[in-house]
């Protein structure tokens, strides 16, 4: 299905196994998320029109059918910028479930930064053409993905430690967030998520919230861990409850499966978390103005307890080389950049 104000001719149909998707666009560059069912098992749909197909058609007003079909590990976001460039200001939006970005304004569509991090393995590929990439993975595509920064009145962010047991990402601290199920909408997915993980429900009319930007994920994040195995795009969202943390905490009812660890992070110590940015080198100091360990709550057996957590810990970046380290996520501090103001438009 595809949005309404497109032409009617778009079918779909399967192939030996292979969803192909024949869709009719305006003489545009497009990007289509095909949503699938379930949370590991999500697949998706990812294409474009050709960018040379504007310069040699303009002034047209016809349309073109273009076959689609699951494409190897490539960047999002070097679609809609220079391969130089990490950034690029795009507009999304949900159309029936599906999950749309486009280089020009659309019918619902909101203007948004999308970013991927310097090191990221789609682009890293795109620049090494010799590496060979296995038929299961050149099938996956890109998932949609939401997380959720919650923020209370008291200024207090909450992020998550992701349970070692994890197949993506252990250990590393997020906020709470997930997939895109067909048909949700995206504040619906990060209240969802929100609950599932960590048993806290907002009541409607108790925050506000609004879009922060959109990160690509890779997992591996990095080549020298291996090639990709999942690539998501996720949108961030901000949203701000009028309840204090301690009033929040409360409520909270983590779910041990995904979450091994929270704390409620003061403006900063979120601050620093955020100015790491992508850096790639490890383990780095903490700013004298910050205390040397911040207060987490651990989950263990059905039970929380209070502990005290070194403050590098959560400042630590992506190692080069070797097994990852427990750390913020670099979407995370992306995110934690817009949200605190810090990160500027590209």
């Amino acid at each position: 299905m595809v949005p309404r104000w497109w032409p009617s001719q778009c079918h779909s149909s399967d192939h030996h196994g292979t969803r192909m998707v024949a869709i009719v666009v305006p003489w545009r560059r497009w990007l289509v998320w095909y949503q699938g069912g379930g949370h590991c098992g999500a697949t998706a749909v990812t294409t474009m029109v050709p960018r040379w197909w504007p310069s040699r058609c303009r002034g047209s007003s016809h349309t073109a059918t273009i076959p689609l079909a699951l494409p190897s590990p490539q960047s999002v976001t070097g679609t809609f910028c220079p391969a130089h460039e990490d950034s690029a200001l795009v507009s999304c939006g949900l159309d029936r479930g599906r999950f749309l970005l486009s280089d020009v304004p659309f019918p619902g569509s909101t203007p948004v930064l999308l970013k991927r991090p310097s090191f990221c393995p789609a682009k890293r590929l795109g620049e090494r053409p010799e590496l060979p990439l296995p038929a299961e993975l050149r099938g996956r595509g890109v998932a949609a993905g939401v997380a959720v920064l919650l923020r209370a009145s008291t200024g207090r962010i909450l992020l998550t430690r992701r349970a070692s047991t994890l197949s993506i990402f252990p250990n590393i601290w997020v906020p709470p967030g997930g997939h895109v199920e067909p048909g949700e909408e995206l504040l619906a997915v990060g209240l969802r998520e929100l609950e599932e993980e960590t048993g806290l429900r907002l009541p409607a009319g108790t925050f506000s919230w609004g879009t922060l930007g959109l990160w690509e994920s890779l997992y591996p994040p990095m080549l020298s861990r291996g090639l990709p195995r999942r690539h998501h795009v996720v949108t961030y969202l901000l949203l701000r409850s009028d309840e204090p943390h301690a009033q929040l905490e409360a409520r909270m009812r983590p779910n041990e499966s995904e979450v091994s660890a929270y704390a409620w992070l003061e403006p900063p110590v979120l601050a620093a978390i955020a100015a790491t940015g992508d850096e790639v080198k490890g383990l780095g100091g903490v700013p004298s103005a910050l205390p040397a360990t911040i207060s987490i709550t651990e989950l263990s057996g059905g039970s929380a307890s209070s502990t005290r957590l070194p403050t590098a810990t959560l400042l630590a970046t992506a190692p080069a080389r070797g097994e990852d380290v427990e750390r913020v996520s670099t979407g995370t501090k992306f995110a934690l950049g817009l949200c605190l103001g810090s990160q500027g438009r590209p």
